[in-house]
């Protein structure tokens, strides 16, 4: 885990009911919480599509963006995390939080989505490991079994180095950005 991304060990909520909180973050390697920065910026964009929204976040991590999300009035945030103790700690922060919105799966993404849906979603964060060739293939999932509402929104942080990845046809680039070595760029479904 990157020091000094929002505090060593915790991800702090930046906006809505719980603007300020600060929840712990369990030390795995490889998770990469969102910066605030960064966070201010992907959630001012998404203003329009967060309240009521069913949230599905890939590769929950540290949960930040789900913990945004619901923040700021999301209907409900379904997270993904496939490390044991990184899930435990998503789940402590949803009960630290009263959340009862939240439900946390310790499972494999790409197992997951490879499935038929059992529900769609209105928004989608896909932050993936790096360097680990996951986000084409988690794209393409939730397109092929149809996890998707006819016009879900989603999230995507990706290396840098990556800008030549292939999304599905029918989704259309509304906004990206760079910053250091992370691009984030917002999609929708057409």
């Amino acid at each position: 885990m990157a020091a000094g991304k929002g505090g060593s060990g915790q991800v702090r909520i930046i906006g809505g009911q719980w603007r300020s909180r600060k929840l712990p973050v369990t030390d795995v390697e490889g998770l990469r919480p969102t910066t605030d920065r960064v966070k201010e910026t992907v959630f001012n964009w998404l203003a329009p599509y967060v309240s009521d929204a069913r949230c599905l976040d890939l590769f929950s991590g540290s949960g930040g963006l789900s913990f945004e999300a619901l923040s700021r009035y999301a209907d409900s945030a379904l997270l993904l995390e496939k490390d044991r103790n990184a899930a435990n700690q998503l789940t402590k922060n949803l009960t630290t939080l009263k959340c009862t919105n939240g439900i946390v799966k310790n499972t494999d993404s790409l197992k997951f989505l490879n499935q038929a849906a059992s529900q769609t979603f209105d928004l989608v964060f896909i932050d993936p490991p790096f360097r680990k060739n996951l986000l084409e293939q988690s794209c393409q999932l939730l397109e092929d079994n149809n996890w998707l509402s006819d016009d879900a929104v989603i999230y995507i942080e990706m290396e840098s180095e990556l800008a030549s990845a292939t999304f599905p046809n029918n989704w259309q680039c509304l906004k990206e950005k760079n910053a250091g070595q992370v691009t984030f760029s917002l999609w929708q479904r057409n």
